[in-house]
């Protein structure tokens, strides 16, 4: 037996960087991985290496489209215990140009969309005595310059995650964030700063190990997710390679 073995996990994001090293790690461990992005493509590259899995394109910005994955997946599996909202999206923008479409984004994906996601798997996770784990930042706990829509969003998503471990605190069910440091994912190798940005200021995102490898992350939302976490509840972790030390 693993960690995992007999669970089903819907995990966001599941075409690249976090969310992919999740799905494959949650496989490893014996789950059934329903894996949800919007790039069908890349979602079939890293779903080759995911035995037994499934996937579908969606837009986690939209409230239908979550519902909809969730139906799915219980569809395809017959069950859900854990969902994993790891989708994230990271831009850097200055405050005074940022415009009403990016702050949108920022929270569409990634407030709204663990909200909605939220919202439509509890009633599933309460017959299994599930649990989810929702995949704040360092950015939902302090301030990142150039990042006000992202870190609004992240510190709503540790408050979410607070809100309804209180409100579930008598169910069957658990309920989690991880907030992880900078990774070596393409949010960070592909981002483009402001063009008259503060390198100072920018580099206080990395940790002084360094970023770290997405599936060091994934392993401890795994953790999370698995019966060795059953007394962890209401919890928001950071594994950010020593970045809160600093």
């Amino acid at each position: 037996m693993t960690a995992l073995d007999g669970k089903v996990a819907l995990v966001t994001g599941a075409s690249s960087g976090l969310g992919a090293a999740t799905a494959k790690v949650f496989a490893e461990r014996g789950a059934t991985v329903f894996g949800i992005a919007r790039d069908t493509d890349r979602l079939a590259e890293v779903f080759a290496e995911v035995p037994g899995g499934r996937y579908a394109s969606v837009d986690i910005g939209s409230a239908a489209a979550c519902r909809q994955a969730v139906a799915d997946c219980v569809a395809a599996f017959g069950r859900l215990d854990v969902l994993a909202n790891v989708a994230g999206f990271h831009q850097m923008r200055r405050t005074i140009t940022l415009t009403d479409a990016e702050w949108e984004h920022d929270l569409a994906v990634n407030l709204n969309g663990p909200f909605f996601l939220c919202r439509a798997a509890l009633p599933h996770l309460l017959e299994t005595g599930g649990n989810i784990v929702n995949v704040a930042s360092v950015a939902g706990v302090e301030g990142e310059v150039y990042s006000a829509g992202y870190c609004a969003a992240k510190h709503g998503l540790v408050g979410l995650t607070r809100a309804l471990a209180v409100e579930f605190t008598k169910e069957k069910v658990r309920i989690n964030a991880v907030c992880p440091g900078g990774m070596l994912t393409p949010q960070v190798t592909d981002f483009a700063a402001p063009d008259d940005a503060d390198w100072e200021l920018i580099m206080r995102i990395a940790a002084p190990r360094g970023f770290m490898d997405p599936v060091d992350v994934a392993k401890t939302i795994a953790f999370l997710a698995s019966a060795d976490a059953a007394a962890i509840h209401g919890a928001v972790y950071r594994v950010d390679n020593g970045k809160g030390a600093d």
